[in-house]
Protein backbone atom coordinates (compact mmCIF):
# COMPACT_ATOMS: atom_id res chain seq x y z
CA UNK A 1 0.00 0.00 0.00
CA UNK A 2 2.70 2.35 0.66
CA UNK A 3 3.64 2.69 -3.31
CA UNK A 4 0.32 4.39 -3.59
CA UNK A 5 1.25 7.45 -1.09
CA UNK A 6 1.53 10.37 -3.07
CA UNK A 7 5.33 11.51 -3.14
CA UNK A 8 5.86 15.42 -3.21
CA UNK A 9 9.15 16.75 -4.99
CA UNK A 10 8.84 20.24 -5.80
CA UNK A 11 5.43 22.02 -7.19
CA UNK A 12 3.90 18.86 -7.18
CA UNK A 13 2.23 15.46 -5.66
CA UNK A 14 3.12 12.16 -7.39
CA UNK A 15 0.72 9.33 -6.58
CA UNK A 16 2.57 6.25 -7.86
CA UNK A 17 1.55 2.69 -9.41
CA UNK A 18 -2.10 2.43 -8.73
CA UNK A 19 -3.53 -0.82 -10.06
CA UNK A 20 -5.89 -0.32 -13.37
CA UNK A 21 -5.90 -4.02 -13.08
CA UNK A 22 -4.52 -7.20 -11.98
CA UNK A 23 -1.43 -7.64 -13.79
CA UNK A 24 1.43 -6.37 -12.24
CA UNK A 25 1.89 -3.94 -15.24
CA UNK A 26 -1.22 -2.75 -15.00
CA UNK A 27 -0.20 0.41 -12.80
CA UNK A 28 -0.45 4.08 -13.07
CA UNK A 29 1.21 7.06 -12.03
CA UNK A 30 -0.39 10.25 -11.47
CA UNK A 31 1.06 13.86 -11.47
CA UNK A 32 -1.11 16.32 -9.89
CA UNK A 33 -0.19 19.94 -9.77
CA UNK A 34 0.16 21.02 -5.99
CA UNK A 35 -2.44 23.70 -5.96
CA UNK A 36 -4.86 21.49 -7.43
CA UNK A 37 -6.97 21.38 -4.38
CA UNK A 38 -10.64 22.48 -5.08
CA UNK A 39 -10.08 22.28 -8.45
CA UNK A 40 -11.31 20.30 -11.64
CA UNK A 41 -8.39 20.26 -13.58
CA UNK A 42 -7.78 19.01 -17.55
CA UNK A 43 -6.38 15.45 -17.83
CA UNK A 44 -3.61 14.19 -19.77
CA UNK A 45 -3.00 9.91 -20.31
CA UNK A 46 0.01 9.77 -21.84
CA UNK A 47 1.30 6.72 -23.17
CA UNK A 48 5.09 6.22 -23.97
CA UNK A 49 6.65 4.41 -26.71
CA UNK A 50 9.42 1.61 -26.97
CA UNK A 51 8.69 -0.38 -30.12
CA UNK A 52 5.87 -1.88 -27.70
CA UNK A 53 8.82 -4.28 -26.10
CA UNK A 54 9.85 -2.09 -23.35
CA UNK A 55 9.95 1.22 -21.40
CA UNK A 56 8.53 2.36 -18.29
CA UNK A 57 6.32 5.19 -16.62
CA UNK A 58 9.40 5.75 -14.03
CA UNK A 59 11.29 6.86 -16.88
CA UNK A 60 8.42 9.23 -17.98
CA UNK A 61 8.28 11.69 -14.63
CA UNK A 62 9.65 14.75 -16.98
CA UNK A 63 6.78 14.03 -19.12
CA UNK A 64 4.56 14.36 -15.61
CA UNK A 65 6.34 17.19 -14.60
CA UNK A 66 5.93 19.34 -17.74
CA UNK A 67 2.12 19.34 -17.68
CA UNK A 68 1.58 19.32 -14.15
CA UNK A 69 3.10 23.02 -14.28
CA UNK A 70 0.58 24.12 -16.44
CA UNK A 71 -1.97 22.81 -14.55
CA UNK A 72 -2.82 19.43 -15.86
CA UNK A 73 -3.31 16.37 -14.19
CA UNK A 74 -1.03 13.76 -15.68
CA UNK A 75 -1.79 10.16 -15.73
CA UNK A 76 1.14 7.62 -17.58
CA UNK A 77 -0.18 4.11 -17.38
CA UNK A 78 2.24 0.63 -17.93
CA UNK A 79 1.42 -1.54 -19.57
CA UNK A 80 1.74 -5.35 -21.22
CA UNK A 81 4.23 -5.73 -23.70
CA UNK A 82 6.27 -8.20 -26.47
CA UNK A 83 7.29 -10.97 -25.73
CA UNK A 84 4.86 -11.54 -23.09
CA UNK A 85 2.18 -10.41 -25.12
CA UNK A 86 0.75 -9.68 -28.81
CA UNK A 87 -1.08 -7.29 -30.54
CA UNK A 88 -3.88 -6.37 -29.60
CA UNK A 89 -3.36 -7.15 -25.63
CA UNK A 90 -1.13 -3.46 -25.27
CA UNK A 91 -4.13 -1.45 -26.53
CA UNK A 92 -6.56 -3.48 -24.45
CA UNK A 93 -4.69 -2.40 -21.27
CA UNK A 94 -4.57 1.15 -22.88
CA UNK A 95 -8.30 0.80 -23.03
CA UNK A 96 -8.48 -0.34 -19.29
CA UNK A 97 -6.73 2.29 -18.44
CA UNK A 98 -8.37 5.20 -19.78
CA UNK A 99 -11.38 3.10 -18.26
CA UNK A 100 -10.00 3.67 -14.69
CA UNK A 101 -8.99 7.18 -15.47
CA UNK A 102 -12.59 8.08 -16.69
CA UNK A 103 -14.38 6.04 -13.40
CA UNK A 104 -11.65 7.83 -10.74
CA UNK A 105 -9.87 10.76 -11.34
CA UNK A 106 -12.04 13.13 -9.93
CA UNK A 107 -10.69 11.51 -6.44
CA UNK A 108 -7.27 13.04 -7.59
CA UNK A 109 -8.46 17.10 -8.99
CA UNK A 110 -8.99 15.73 -12.61
CA UNK A 111 -12.03 16.69 -14.92
CA UNK A 112 -13.55 13.06 -16.36
CA UNK A 113 -15.16 14.83 -19.27
CA UNK A 114 -11.58 16.45 -20.01
CA UNK A 115 -9.48 13.72 -20.74
CA UNK A 116 -6.97 14.27 -23.44
CA UNK A 117 -4.89 11.25 -24.68
CA UNK A 118 -1.35 11.86 -26.07
CA UNK A 119 1.52 9.36 -27.09
CA UNK A 120 4.91 8.95 -28.40
CA UNK A 121 6.12 6.44 -31.05
CA UNK A 122 4.49 3.29 -29.90
CA UNK A 123 2.43 5.05 -27.09
CA UNK A 124 0.90 6.83 -30.20
CA UNK A 125 -0.24 3.58 -32.27
CA UNK A 126 -1.53 2.58 -28.90
CA UNK A 127 -2.81 6.17 -28.11
CA UNK A 128 -4.44 6.67 -31.62
CA UNK A 129 -6.01 3.32 -31.91
CA UNK A 130 -7.80 3.69 -28.38
CA UNK A 131 -9.64 6.89 -29.99
CA UNK A 132 -10.17 5.65 -33.93
CA UNK A 133 -11.12 1.86 -33.05
CA UNK A 134 -14.04 2.57 -30.60
CA UNK A 135 -14.64 -1.34 -30.17
CA UNK A 136 -11.35 -1.37 -27.25
CA UNK A 137 -13.42 1.38 -25.07
CA UNK A 138 -16.33 -0.10 -25.60
CA UNK A 139 -15.52 -3.60 -24.11
CA UNK A 140 -14.84 -1.70 -20.86
CA UNK A 141 -17.87 -0.97 -21.01
CA UNK A 142 -17.38 2.63 -21.88
CA UNK A 143 -18.18 5.29 -24.85
CA UNK A 144 -15.29 6.45 -26.66
CA UNK A 145 -16.74 9.95 -27.21
CA UNK A 146 -17.12 10.35 -23.78
CA UNK A 147 -13.89 9.10 -22.22
CA UNK A 148 -11.41 10.77 -24.79
CA UNK A 149 -11.88 14.28 -25.56
CA UNK A 150 -9.15 14.48 -28.20
CA UNK A 151 -5.84 12.74 -29.00
CA UNK A 152 -2.35 14.32 -29.74
CA UNK A 153 0.39 11.74 -31.41
CA UNK A 154 4.15 12.71 -31.33
CA UNK A 155 5.91 10.58 -34.18
CA UNK A 156 3.30 7.68 -34.36
CA UNK A 157 3.51 4.79 -36.70
CA UNK A 158 -0.25 4.77 -37.67
CA UNK A 159 -0.57 2.83 -41.09
CA UNK A 160 2.81 0.99 -41.51
CA UNK A 161 3.25 -2.52 -42.61
CA UNK A 162 5.55 -4.64 -40.38
CA UNK A 163 8.47 -5.36 -42.15
CA UNK A 164 10.71 -7.05 -39.25
CA UNK A 165 10.58 -10.72 -37.88
CA UNK A 166 9.58 -9.14 -34.08
CA UNK A 167 6.94 -7.04 -35.60
CA UNK A 168 5.83 -9.57 -37.84
CA UNK A 169 5.53 -11.87 -34.73
CA UNK A 170 3.90 -9.03 -32.93
CA UNK A 171 1.43 -8.39 -35.07
CA UNK A 172 0.98 -10.87 -37.52
CA UNK A 173 -0.47 -12.79 -39.15
CA UNK A 174 -0.66 -10.90 -42.65
CA UNK A 175 -4.28 -10.79 -42.50
CA UNK A 176 -4.61 -9.22 -39.08
CA UNK A 177 -2.48 -6.29 -40.10
CA UNK A 178 -5.38 -3.81 -41.13
CA UNK A 179 -6.54 -4.24 -37.51
CA UNK A 180 -3.46 -2.75 -35.99
CA UNK A 181 -3.63 0.10 -38.35
CA UNK A 182 -5.13 3.65 -37.03
CA UNK A 183 -6.01 4.06 -40.49
CA UNK A 184 -8.56 1.30 -40.78
CA UNK A 185 -11.29 2.82 -38.03
CA UNK A 186 -11.40 6.40 -39.40
CA UNK A 187 -15.14 7.22 -39.75
CA UNK A 188 -15.18 10.84 -38.74
CA UNK A 189 -16.65 9.98 -35.42
CA UNK A 190 -12.92 10.09 -33.66
CA UNK A 191 -12.26 12.96 -31.93
CA UNK A 192 -10.09 15.71 -32.64
CA UNK A 193 -6.44 14.64 -33.79
CA UNK A 194 -2.79 16.33 -33.65
CA UNK A 195 -0.01 15.17 -35.29
CA UNK A 196 2.90 16.36 -34.78
CA UNK A 197 6.31 14.87 -36.48
CA UNK A 198 10.15 15.87 -36.76
CA UNK A 199 11.35 16.31 -40.20
CA UNK A 200 14.77 14.36 -39.19
CA UNK A 201 12.90 11.17 -38.20
CA UNK A 202 14.46 7.93 -39.23
CA UNK A 203 12.48 6.12 -37.23
CA UNK A 204 9.37 6.41 -37.88
CA UNK A 205 7.85 7.24 -41.73
CA UNK A 206 6.08 11.04 -42.41
CA UNK A 207 3.87 8.31 -44.29
CA UNK A 208 2.36 7.24 -41.27
CA UNK A 209 1.69 10.79 -40.32
CA UNK A 210 0.05 11.89 -43.89
CA UNK A 211 -1.51 8.71 -44.27
CA UNK A 212 -3.93 9.32 -41.79
CA UNK A 213 -4.15 13.31 -41.89
CA UNK A 214 -5.55 12.55 -45.55
CA UNK A 215 -7.75 9.94 -44.10
CA UNK A 216 -9.18 11.96 -41.51
CA UNK A 217 -9.35 14.96 -44.10
CA UNK A 218 -11.22 12.81 -46.48
CA UNK A 219 -13.82 11.41 -43.39
CA UNK A 220 -15.24 14.69 -42.62
CA UNK A 221 -13.23 14.23 -39.38
CA UNK A 222 -10.77 17.28 -37.69
CA UNK A 223 -6.98 16.98 -37.67
CA UNK A 224 -4.04 19.16 -37.28
CA UNK A 225 -0.48 18.17 -38.06
CA UNK A 226 3.20 19.88 -37.43
CA UNK A 227 6.21 19.43 -38.83
CA UNK A 228 9.47 20.13 -36.87
CA UNK A 229 12.54 20.73 -38.76
CA UNK A 230 15.67 19.64 -38.36
CA UNK A 231 13.83 17.47 -34.88
CA UNK A 232 14.14 13.85 -35.24
CA UNK A 233 12.40 11.07 -33.20
CA UNK A 234 13.63 11.43 -29.80
CA UNK A 235 14.59 15.13 -29.77
CA UNK A 236 10.27 15.56 -30.66
CA UNK A 237 9.85 13.91 -27.17
CA UNK A 238 12.55 15.12 -25.34
CA UNK A 239 11.16 18.46 -26.43
CA UNK A 240 8.78 17.80 -23.10
CA UNK A 241 11.43 18.28 -20.93
CA UNK A 242 13.42 20.94 -19.27
CA UNK A 243 16.77 20.40 -21.46
CA UNK A 244 14.96 20.24 -25.12
CA UNK A 245 18.14 19.67 -26.82
CA UNK A 246 16.58 20.65 -30.17
CA UNK A 247 14.77 23.28 -28.98
CA UNK A 248 11.06 22.60 -30.97
CA UNK A 249 7.60 23.89 -29.32
CA UNK A 250 6.16 20.75 -28.49
CA UNK A 251 4.71 21.59 -24.93
CA UNK A 252 3.35 24.97 -26.44
CA UNK A 253 1.71 23.44 -28.79
CA UNK A 254 -0.13 20.58 -27.06
CA UNK A 255 -0.92 22.97 -24.98
CA UNK A 256 -2.56 25.22 -27.02
CA UNK A 257 -4.31 22.43 -28.58
CA UNK A 258 -5.49 21.48 -25.27
CA UNK A 259 -6.30 24.78 -24.44
CA UNK A 260 -8.25 25.68 -27.84
CA UNK A 261 -11.79 23.86 -26.90
CA UNK A 262 -14.80 24.72 -24.72
CA UNK A 263 -16.40 22.38 -22.11
CA UNK A 264 -18.25 20.64 -25.46
CA UNK A 265 -16.24 18.46 -27.73
CA UNK A 266 -18.25 20.30 -30.76
CA UNK A 267 -16.88 23.42 -30.23
CA UNK A 268 -13.35 22.64 -30.27
CA UNK A 269 -11.25 24.90 -32.92
CA UNK A 270 -9.32 22.07 -34.99
CA UNK A 271 -10.87 22.65 -38.14
CA UNK A 272 -8.02 24.30 -40.38
CA UNK A 273 -5.21 21.60 -40.89
CA UNK A 274 -1.71 22.94 -40.66
CA UNK A 275 0.65 22.06 -43.05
Amino acid sequence: MAANLPTRFDDMDVVHSLAYGPEPSQKLDIYIPADAIDKKLDVIVFFYGGRWTYGAKADYRFVGAAFAEKDFIVVIPDYRKYPQVRFPVFVEDGAKALAWVYDNIATYHGNPERIHVAGHSAGAHIGALLAADAHYLGNEGKNRSLVIHDFAGLAGPYAFTPGEPDLEDMFGPPKNYPDMRVTTFVDGKQPPMLLLYGDADTTVKYANIDKLKQRIKKSGGCVQTKIYHDVDHIGLLGALSWFNPQGASVGQDLSKFYNSSTQKRSDLMCTQVKK
